[in-house]
């Protein structure tokens, strides 16, 4: 007995360290499936995402490409063949890319053309990782190896035995130039293709150094019609040119190219070359690229729960941690600089770029409030830079101003982030921006308000007056102005300017007909649009109907009860979202859109949880006093549309909100109204979430009856104390606050039903 009271506390301290080394040494990317939503087409989104080799934020991604140059759909799963491997900044197949070339080996007689040169490969012999991808193209019995830095890349080439195995250089379309330098063993470079937003002297500088000597050398020159045109000459300029280099390899000789680009000059591309890559071998550079992915991911630390939803969770987290990219560089005397998308000119100072707002104020940009303060710091930096640079802020950058989707979100990720404590920007000039965007349409629809003099005067954007998507718009433009008002006040501006953005942000008032119960167009005139339907997709909305946007008041969810008649009237229309029949109306588009197809799919009745606008409305019981329904939806949507395969979402991934939503519903809670510190409660997935933060500090919620069937929230501790409120705030995070929950398979109903347990609600909470 003796032996074993001295040998069981050995025991136990042995197992404690075996477990806390396993824990730190976790390979997070592991979990990770870039391939995700990869399962997509124009008819049906999975995701319409692309395997992302990368670092976190990087400024530069690879991808396989199976699809044609210019194609959006860059790489589909269900695709048969390989033609490159391509540096890529394509933030949606909506938007398209810019600034992409692509490399591909080959063995045998050269093949310039994209059709002629694809090759068969198999997912069976592809290996896709956050840090690090593999092929076999078997046309050509060559492996080819890619792992990332920010700016760069190294690729290995594994060859067969062969006396003409080859290297292509592709610069694609729309203008680009390559010369090769034997005697360096390097090919240098630009392209500019693009799909718009760049000035004119946008161009994207490559450089590449190989370890092998080259046998003979080439490039090719194509017009925009007729064939590529192969000459014997070591530089190609013109509207599609490419370069190729010739070598006798042995049996599994590795041939490495180093890579790196610069949207600054040849020079800064030489440099970021040098810094990110050097002397390392493809092994180090991969090494490293992994490190990084595991730091950031292992940020959350998620346990108990099946594989598949550790794999489904960090899989997730890596698309939160994409986008906005780095459009930024560091020159010689490690400045931060960057070549501006909206001017032309090199200037100091950090650029980010390729992010929707529309879909990312909801959940990326506050899951960075509490996760990644230094870097958004960064990002709200590179925001008055494009203010500064543009008179404009960015609502969809891709890599400059682009005409896509509406409202003017940036003052909600603005007022957010400052409302959150975070600084090191030039908030006075934010401020100056987004009243500035409140006034009028900037360069482009997307861009300041489209409608704002009606919108101003009438307190709507009108139906009739050739604005579309106006009550989308109204809705939008609504809260934006509760965040301005809550920014002003924090910034000391005239009660008088606070007062008038408050007001306004009531303006949601003015596109509900209570008389149905849904928000709708309205007229100059003040009557109702005619042509309404409930499940009407665009015309007065966004792609959705009213059926998904009458719950786009994030502001105030108990004053739109108020105009429902009341909480319960509120909570029966809700009920319907999920058991209303999926009709819908397409005589806006002339056709099925697939958003339209992504909700009939689901099965899940009005509710369309593969578009943005809808996403939060599952955690608006939390308001009307059934949050146990909340915790229903949230787990079966959990369950049900997402997983770690190809096809594990439900429709446009978009900057990583949708993957957002995920990581957020997991952890238990979701930021319903990004600028006030609170997050409605759902269902926490897993037994233990613990979110290590920035500040040194962990937040830890703990669900340790957890399991499929026990989704309901019994009763809630807050570091041992009794919590009754539907919602956690963000103080509570930073502090490092533990929150205990306890489940069961039956939902209490009881719990979180009183008027103190509901989160705020401005037409409440009235300051």
């Amino acid at each position: 007995m003796k032996l074993i009271k001295i040998l069981f506390p050995l025991i136990v301290l042995v197992n404690t360290a075996i477990f806390a080394q396993s824990k730190s040494a976790t390979s997070y990317v592991d979990y990770v499936n870039p391939l995700v939503g990869s399962d997509s087409e124009f008819a049906l989104s999975n995701g319409n995402t692309y395997p992302a080799i990368a670092t976190p934020w990087g400024m530069n991604f690879w991808t396989p490409q199976t699809g044609k140059m210019g194609d959006g759909w860059g790489y589909t799963y269900d695709a048969l063949k390989l033609r490159g491997f391509k540096q890529t900044h394509q933030p949606s197949p909506w938007i398209n890319d810019y600034a992409a070339f692509s490399l591909f080996p080959e063995t045998g007689k050269l093949k310039i053309n994209e059709d002629d040169r694809a090759s068969w490969y198999s997912h069976k012999s592809e290996i896709s990782k956050p840090h690090y991808y593999s092929a076999y193209l078997a046309d050509y019995d060559v492996t080819t190896e890619i792992t990332p830095t920010e700016r760069g890349a190294q690729f290995r080439f594994t060859f067969p035995e062969s006396k003409k195995s080859h290297i292509l250089v592709d610069g694609f379309f729309k203008g680009s130039m390559v010369k090769i330098i034997p005697e360096e063993r390097k090919i240098i470079g630009y392209c500019r293709n693009n799909s718009g937003g760049v000035p004119e002297n946008f161009h994207n500088y490559f450089v590449l150094v190989f370890d092998k000597d080259f046998d003979e050398v080439l490039t090719w020159k194509k017009e925009k019609e007729g064939k590529e045109q192969i000459s014997f000459t070591k530089e190609a300029e013109g509207y599609h040119v490419g370069a190729a280099i010739s070598f006798s390899t042995k049996d599994g000789e590795q041939v490495t190219a180093k890579v790196a680009s610069s949207f600054i000059s040849l020079e800064q591309a030489e440099i970021n070359l040098k810094r990110e890559i050097g002397e390392d071998t493809f092994n180090q550079t991969k090494e490293k690229a992994a490190t990084a992915w595991n730091k950031e991911l292992g940020r959350m630390e998620v346990d108990g729960g099946t594989v598949e939803q550790y794999r489904t969770f960090y899989t997730a987290l890596y698309r939160v941690l994409l986008f906005p990219r780095k459009f930024y560089e560091l020159n010689a005397a490690d400045e931060i600089v960057h070549y501006s998308p909206y001017n032309g000119k090199v200037l100091p100072g950090y650029m980010f770029t390729d992010n929707g707002f529309w879909d990312t104020f909801r959940a990326v940009f506050p899951f960075f409030t509490i996760m990644y303060p230094d870097y958004l710091s960064n990002v709200m930096q590179g925001l008055v830079n494009t203010y500064n640079e543009s008179g404009w802020l960015p609502e969809w950058a891709s890599p400059g101003h682009r005409d896509c989707m509406i409202g003017s979100n940036s003052a909600i990720n603005i007022t957010d982030a400052y409302l959150r404590g975070i600084r090191g920007f030039d908030i006075e000039t934010l401020y100056e921006a987004v009243v500035k965007n409140s006034t009028s349409k900037g360069p482009v629809n997307s861009v300041g308000r489209f409608g704002a003099e009606f919108y101003n005067d009438l307190g709507y954007v009108p139906y009739d007056v050739g604005v579309n998507e106006n009550a989308a718009r109204t809705l939008e433009y609504a809260y934006a102005d509760w965040s301005i008002a809550e920014l002003g006040e924090a910034l000391g501006k005239p009660k008088k300017e606070v007062k008038l953005f408050r007001q306004r942000s009531l303006n949601y008032k003015n596109v509900f007909d209570p008389e149905i119960g849904f928000m709708r167009g309205k007229n100059k005139d003040g009557s109702w649009a005619t042509t309404y339907t409930p499940d009407k997709w665009g015309d007065a909305f966004t792609e959705g109907a009213a059926w998904h946007w009458t719950w786009c008041v994030f502001h105030d969810p108990l004053g739109l009860a108020d105009d429902f008649g009341g909480v319960d009237k509120m909570r029966s229309r809700l009920d319907d979202v999920f058991t209303t029949a999926p009709t819908f109306n397409d005589s806006y588009y002339g056709q099925q859109i697939h958003e339209i197809t992504e909700m009939l799919v689901a099965d899940m009745g009005q509710y369309a949880h593969g578009n943005q606008p809808i996403q939060h409305a599952i955690y608006l019981y939390n308001w009307l006093e059934q949050p146990w329904k909340t915790q229903m939806h949230t787990r079966n949507v959990m369950d049900k549309l997402y997983s770690s395969a190809p096809d594990g979402l439900c429709g446009d991934e978009d900057n990583g909100q949708t993957s957002a939503w995920y990581v957020f519903s997991a952890a238990g809670f979701y930021p319903v109204t990004p600028g006030t510190g609170e997050y409605a409660l759902g269902s926490p997935l897993f037994k233990s979430v613990k979110m290590h933060l920035r500040n040194g500090k962990t937040f830890t919620v703990n669900a340790p009856e957890n399991t499929k069937e026990n989704i309901y929230i019994d009763a809630v501790q807050k570091n041992g104390g009794s919590y009754n409120k539907n919602y956690i705030t963000f103080d509570d995070i930073m502090d490092g606050t533990t929150y205990d929950f306890s489940m069961k398979n039956v939902p209490n109903k009881s719990r979180g039903t009183a008027k103190e347990a509901k989160p705020y609600s401005m037409s409440v909470n009235k300051k």
